[in-house]
This record gives C-alpha cells, structure tokens and sequence, in this order.
C-alpha cells in the first residue's frame, strides 16, 4: 500500500488518548506479519494500549529507530467541515484529524518497510509505534525501559513529529505541577477567623510570575528557541463555593518549559520552599490543619542534539538539508536520548495544523517523506 492510502486507514482509527489504539496497533501487527515481518507488544498496565516494536535487517547490528506516536487530540469542541476521522482531499491538502500530528510519518514509514526489506540492510531498521504521547509521553517509557535491557542499542532514533521535514535538533523539556492548598472555611463575615485557600494560591501565583520574570533574563537565553528562555504559566485554577464563604480549598496547575540543560525541578523546588516557610506558618497560626502541597503531573525531558553527531549527518544525508532547527513544541525525543540513544525529529507535515479543526497534511509532504525513506533504505543498503 501507498503511503495515502495507509493514511487512510489510519486516520480511520479514533485514536483519542482517552481511547484505546489496540485496533490501530493490531492493524499495524498485521500488515507488518502480512510482508513477513514480526512484531512485539509492549502493552499498558491496564491492558488498553500498547506499542508496537519491529525490526527488519540484521539483529546484530544496532539500527535505526523511525519513531511515532498513534494517540491524536480529541475533536469534540471544534468546528470541523471535513469528517474528522476520514481522510478528505481537497486540492493539494489531506484533511483529518492526525494528519500531520502524526499519522502521516507513520503511513510513510509503513509504506517504505517492502523498500527495506527488498534492500539487505547493512543495519537494522526499527519501528516503534507509542500511545500516550499527547497526554505526557507516557507509552514510550515502558518500550525504552525495554530497550535498555537489549543489545546492540540502536545507533539513532528519528521522531517523525511535523517539522516540514526540516531536521530538529533541539527542543524544550516541560514539568507540569498540580498545587493544592487547604485553608480553613468560615462566614465571611469573619475572615479573620478563616484561612482563604484561594488568596494564598494567589500568593503563589504571584511568586510564580515573579520567577517567570527572573527566567527571561538575557544570561540564560539560547537564541536557537522561541522564544529564547524558558517559561512558566498557569493554566487551571479552581476554587471556592460561594461569595459569602472563606474559601477552604483552591488547586491550579502551573508548568515550567526548560530549555535543554536547565533543571525545571529546581523551578518547583523554589516556589516549594516559599509556600513551607513563608506562606504555611501563617495558615497555621489560625488552624494546625492547612497545608500547601505539590503534585507533579507531567514531565519530559528536553532534547539537545550536537550539531557535528552522527546522527545529525545522518538526517543531513537523508533530506539533503545542512542547516538545522529547533522546536517550541515537545516530542518523546528527550526521553530516547536520554536512555542514550541519540536522536533527532523530522517529520512531514506542518504543528501549525496539529490540534486543530480540519488538521490537514500536504500530499507533497507525504511524497517528500516518501523519498526520505527511500533514501535511508538506500543509506543502510548491504555494500
């Protein structure tokens, strides 16, 4: 099959990150057992999800890792004009929800596995399909544990996020914290006699946005982002049941999105601190019972690849493009990197559509990733 028409059927698959992608994944098993080539599942605690790992060449050599995620976005809440789960063409664009982000680097990879094994590869090839990644890159921590305990590890790992095709080698890491207050409750006729969860959340908010502040500073820019620092929001914040009641309970979730090399935990670490010994001895001279607490959420690591590695001449040689980038956007690169395993992102398709109502792909984006694979079956070919 073509790389549109794998699309198609995978864009079929409502993959929601709340939902299972088990019928996406034994479609994948399948069609790789129907060229010959075998394939593990890694499933989820629960037994819902999983990912998919296949090698096609020599299992003594370490390979090359085509990487993508097969959970997308929920639509509900969107004006879509096309079916969001059915691939539409209009003009030169494919319309669908996954298009871009990023069922359409995993059509083209499935497209390409008869080019592989009609090449006797050199070194091996490795598919990894992950679930999860919208949600905190969650699936793809339990397919690296795995890896780590095999050998040869792979020499490289491509992540086939949208990036035009263009060759990423950087991008932020990102620490999401839930903050929970407990105050006490009282007539607001008498706050005094009342502990405002909500008020001391502000104060924590405020510190926050001093740090945010403190963050910008041009001594820790990296001007190959955008923006060139860090940065730290708030994005929820509950709390309170009526206007005439002191609040007892108000909880926000902030984040922290690094550039490679800072440490975002140091981040949580401070505002910690000021919350223990600023803010919760005063909650305490009025009820023993307050508290401030933090919870983390979500985390990632940033990715930072050099320049002169092998596996930034290896995307060089593939797309035929020296000059590389970096993205605002997180992916799973960090994480593989992390478990020593170096790595780059390119990938068809443009983040400027992902997430969005009529997300679409250009089909020359797709031709474009096509010939990437051709030209790395041709790269790994048996000399």
């Amino acid at each position: 099959m073509d790389s549109r028409a794998l699309l198609e059927r995978l864009i079929a698959f409502e993959t929601v990150s709340r939902d299972s992608n088990l019928a996406l994944i034994e479609f994948v098993r399948s069609y790789l057992a129907g060229l010959g080539v075998e394939s593990e599942l890694i499933y989820s605690d629960d037994g819902h999800k999983a990912n998919l790992w296949a090698t096609i060449g020599p299992r003594d050599q370490g390979g090359v890792i085509l990487s993508g995620h097969t959970d997308v976005v929920p639509v509900e809440g969107q004006r879509w004009t096309v079916p969001p789960f059915k691939l539409t063409q209009r003009d030169s664009k494919l319309y669908g929800r996954g298009t871009a982000d990023m069922k359409g680097f995993i059509a083209c990879v499935l497209s390409a596995v008869p080019a592989f094994l009609a090449s006797p590869l050199s070194r091996p090839v490795h598919i990894a399909l992950s679930y999860d990644e919208e949600v905190g890159c969650l699936g793809v921590r339990s397919l690296i544990e795995v890896l780590q305990h095999r050998s040869p590890k792979p020499i490289a790992c491509i992540i086939g996020e949208p990036t035009q095709l263009k060759p990423i080698l950087g991008h932020k890491g990102k620490l999401g914290v839930r903050c929970e207050v407990r105050g006490l409750a009282c007539h607001s006729a008498y706050t005094p006699d009342g502990v405002n969860a909500i008020e001391y959340a502000a104060n924590i908010v405020v510190k926050l946005n001093e740090m945010a502040e403190r963050l910008k500073a041009p001594d820790l820019h990296d001007a190959r982002f955008e923006p060139p620092h860090s940065t730290l929001q708030v994005g929820v914040i509950k709390g309170g049941q009526a206007l005439n009641i002191v609040p007892s309970e108000c909880s926000f979730d902030w984040e922290v999105r690094t550039l490679p090399g800072q440490n975002a935990y140091q981040v949580v670490k401070e505002v910690a601190e000021y919350a223990t010994l600023i803010l919760t001895p005063r909650m305490r001279e009025i009820s023993a019972a307050c508290d401030i607490h933090f919870q983390p959420l979500v985390a990632y690591p940033g990715l930072a690849t050099e320049k002169h590695s092998e596996v930034a001449k290896l995307i060089a040689t593939l797309t035929g493009l020296q000059e590389f980038g970096t993205i605002s956007f997180g992916t799973e690169g960090g994480l593989f990197q992390q478990a020593g395993i170096p790595t780059v992102v390119c990938g068809p398709g443009c983040m400027d559509q992902g997430h969005k109502p009529d997300e679409f792909i250009e089909a020359a984006q797709l031709d474009e990733c096509d010939t990437v694979m051709s030209n790395l079956a041709e790269y790994l070919r048996a000399r």
